[in-house]
């Protein structure tokens, strides 16, 4: 049985996308790699796929943090501050939970993001629920990116 991991989404699966990888032994966040060459103008914002989809258990969730170096070294954050990503966004119908990196521009200079390059690190946790979480909308996920309270 599988635990929580990443697999590559099926556009992408002779891409040679690289699975995430911690860089050292005591490493919270798994390294995440854009999946396509990229650029960004000055103030752009983008989302960067990772031909990547993330799997985890029940009451577990992955985040997304902005690489430190990223301001500092190529000009460009994570314009949510982190993502989210929910259990119930693998294998959703509408983009199979191909996970993006939405990033901002802030230089006044274009920005290039390259194919491999590590850009985002990925932390796996557990959560917990409110009393009175019953009246939760329990509707299944149809949908990818942004795609709940629509």
């Amino acid at each position: 049985m599988k635990t929580r991991g990443f697999e590559v989404v099926s556009s992408y699966e002779n891409a040679g996308i690289n699975l995430p990888v911690r860089s050292t032994e005591h490493s919270a966040g798994y390294d995440i790699e854009a999946a396509e060459t990229v650029t960004l103008a000055p103030g752009e914002i983008k989302l960067i796929p990772t031909g990547l989809k993330a799997y985890m258990q029940a009451f577990e969730v992955l985040y997304m943090y902005s690489r430190s170096s990223n301001p500092r070294k190529k000009g460009l954050v994570l314009i949510n501050s982190v993502g989210v990503i929910d259990k119930d966004y693998y294998n959703n119908p509408e983009n199979e939970g191909h996970m993006y990196m939405q990033m901002r521009n802030i230089t006044d200079h274009d920005v290039l993001v390259e194919k491999g390059e590590r850009v985002v690190q990925g932390v796996f946790m557990p959560f917990l629920v409110a009393d009175g979480d019953e009246n939760t909308n329990k509707e299944r996920r149809t949908g990818g990116f942004g795609s709940t309270g629509q």
